[in-house]
């Protein structure tokens, strides 16, 4: 397999299925945070490389899927140990991105969604903790899936932050997305039917002008062909840049939690940000991350208490089109506070999203997000698969 796209990291090796099954003729690749029998993680990072031996095991999920029928075709690239949702690799270079390249991929599943973008592969497997899935699958045009949060194993894949990790897949077609999906769930799941679809205005002006002109119709069709009930709301009284510093320290804290040793043990060169953020979540004291639990388990309640069995929840999945490659720190920066403003309304609540890509006349895509209650993630794969028809069959 020719690489001609930078999505890989190592496309040295063929897993075959183990079985056949519904996913049959279809092949993945996953992101370079998947353990691998006898395979190598660099987790973004040269010196990770260096002091981490070969995985004795294969994730569960990569078995599940094997067993399924599906071929795994390599390791995608990954921003250094998770933590960035830009694509921008500091020492293995920068994934293209196949609607535009002269725009960043996204992150940290770069590789993942360059890859299905392309075309090298039928889906991919990422992880998602903070958007790592959502905003790639935004600039690059997939459809992106982030689970309830422990609904998919994450045995056997290196974890950034544990109470916010997810496994989440990528795809260019939503029945792809909803199959894969079924196959990594427990499908034990009381049927829904989304009666309310909740329309959070806070969340829709941190998107930009333009992406509100191309997204808002979409939801207009939805409320004229559809029998939903919509309503209008405000999800964060202070405002959700709050509820995004809350998202901010409580992960930081856990991700010191997580490799801070490692890194005062090994001492690695970290690229511009990457570092920036590390130093940060150092710092982050119990005393400042105890105030952020509380806030923590009142939205998660508030988020649960409104969508509960029947609710929708609609939003831009990030504030605008891809940025451009090579922009300055500063800009690089402030997108990504306004893009975690969106992305931590599920990551904060544990809820499921799916986002839909929406390509116009441009050719830059955008993404419509969709976030259900705990638990309804079956019920949200359908939904999407049902909208993304509707959308196909009024467009003229």
């Amino acid at each position: 397999m020719t690489d001609a796209v930078h999505a890989f990291i190592n496309d040295t090796f063929t897993k075959y299925p183990l079985s056949p099954g519904p996913l049959s003729g279809l092949t993945f690749a996953v992101k370079d945070v998947f353990h691998i029998e006898g395979v190598r993680n660099t987790a973004g990072n040269p010196q990770w490389y260096e002091t981490h031996p070969a995985s004795e095991i294969t994730a569960p999920t990569i078995i599940h899927l094997l067993e399924s029928g599906a071929t795994l075709r390599g390791l995608t690239m990954t921003d250094e140990l998770m933590y960035s949702l830009n694509g921008e690799n500091y020492h293995y270079g920068t994934p293209l991105n196949p609607r535009d390249p002269a725009r960043i991929p996204g992150g940290s599943s770069s590789g993942s969604a360059s890859a299905v973008a392309s075309h090298s592969v039928d889906f991919a497997l990422g992880t998602d903790t903070g958007g790592s899935i959502r905003v790639p699958a935004s600039y690059c045009g997939l459809f992106g899936y982030r689970p309830t949060h422990g609904r998919i194993l994450m045995d056997g894949v290196i974890p950034l932050a544990p109470s916010f990790d997810t496994v989440g897949v990528l795809s260019r077609d939503a029945y792809t997305l909803k199959n894969v999906a079924q196959t990594l769930l427990n499908k034990t799941e009381t049927t829904t039917s989304f009666t309310n679809c909740f329309i959070p205005e806070d969340a829709w002006t941190i998107s930009d002008t333009a992406t509100r002109a191309i997204l808002e119709p979409l939801v207009t069709q939805l409320k004229d062909k559809t029998s939903l009930y919509f309503d209008t709301l405000t999800l964060a009284e202070a405002g959700l840049s709050e509820w995004a510093t809350t998202f901010r320290i409580l992960q930081g804290k856990e991700i010191w939690q997580t490799h801070g040793t490692w890194i005062e043990d090994v001492n690695p060169t970290f690229g511009p940000g990457v570092k920036e953020r590390f130093m940060m979540a150092k710092n982050i004291t119990e005393a400042k991350a105890q105030p952020e639990v509380v806030k923590r388990q009142q939205l998660r309640s508030q988020l649960r208490t409104l969508l509960m069995g029947n609710g929708l929840l609609i939003i831009p999945t990030v504030p605008g089109v891809a940025p451009l490659r090579g922009l300055p720190d500063e800009a690089v920066e402030n997108t990504r506070q306004q893009t975690l403003q969106l992305a931590c309304i599920a990551g904060l609540s544990g809820c499921p999203q799916v986002t839909i890509p929406v390509i116009p006349n441009t050719g830059i895509p955008l993404g419509l997000s969709i976030i259900a209650g705990i638990g309804h993630d079956l019920a949200l794969l359908q939904w999407a698969c049902d909208f993304t028809h509707m959308l196909k069959k009024y467009q003229t």
